[in-house]
């Protein structure tokens, strides 16, 4: 039980943190109002948090924590990375409109080289499926740029229609970006003879790329990594 305490004491903080920030915006968020909410005295929010920005950033840890669970709950892996990206954008688009005190928190207030634990976890699940595309062939960019490609657009829509509250205006915005996204990073198997060709030896690049990444096979580290680079030079090279 005393093993526990400290640990249920920072859950009881960061939920009445997150009540402040949901009510009233990171400006709500002070150490003696959160110590009030919770019910605990300011000596122990600081021993657990240090200060009002290690509190903050706790915070956008267990947003995103919040966010991973969720979006494993609202839908399972199908084995499909194309429904699954889909899918995925969805998920944060969504949660990002449901909580817009939080998500402003997650990726507004984002400090030079620092990133929690989870934003990295939720990072290299997007960057999952993209490897995945890769190797089927139906990816025309490197993995890694296709990933922040999609994270960028898709941070950049949801602080657009958390700003627009509910404005109709905006009801198109998310799938319109979303499909122009994919359009830019995937293979277009409806593509004219010159796209098609450009497609295919980019798609083909990729797909050896990722095989290179899993298996190295009989190349030494610094010939793959040669490979490797001449390979997303053919991807990015239309």
């Amino acid at each position: 039980m005393t093993a526990d305490r400290p640990h249920g004491t920072r859950m009881r903080i960061l939920r009445a943190a997150l009540d402040l920030l949901t009510d009233g915006g990171t400006e709500a968020v002070s150490t003696r109002a959160v110590s009030a909410r919770a019910g605990v005295q300011q000596p122990a929010l600081y021993r657990l948090f240090g200060d009002k920005r290690g509190l903050l950033e706790a915070l956008a840890s267990f947003g995103f924590e919040r966010y991973l669970a969720q979006k494993e709950i609202a839908h399972a892996a199908t084995g499909n990375p194309l429904d699954d990206l889909r899918a995925g954008w969805d998920a944060h688009v969504a949660f990002g409109v449901d909580h817009p005190g939080l998500y402003q928190l997650m990726y507004g207030t984002v400090h030079s080289g620092q990133r929690s634990a989870a934003a990295k976890e939720a990072y290299e699940g997007l960057l999952a499926v993209m490897r995945k595309l890769a190797a089927l062939g139906a990816l025309r960019t490197p993995p890694d740029v296709a990933a922040q490609m999609i994270q960028s657009a898709a941070i950049g829509v949801t602080l657009r229609l958390i700003a627009s509250d509910g404005d109709p205006a905006s009801d198109d915005l998310s799938p319109g970006v979303r499909d122009a996204i994919l359009a830019a990073i995937l293979v277009d198997p409806a593509a004219d003879d010159h796209t098609a060709e450009s497609d295919t030896l980019a798609a083909r690049a990729m797909s050896l790329d990722s095989r290179l990444a899993d298996q190295p096979g009989h190349l030494t580290p610094t010939e793959a990594a040669l490979l490797r680079e001449w390979l997303r030079r053919l991807a990015t090279r239309h």
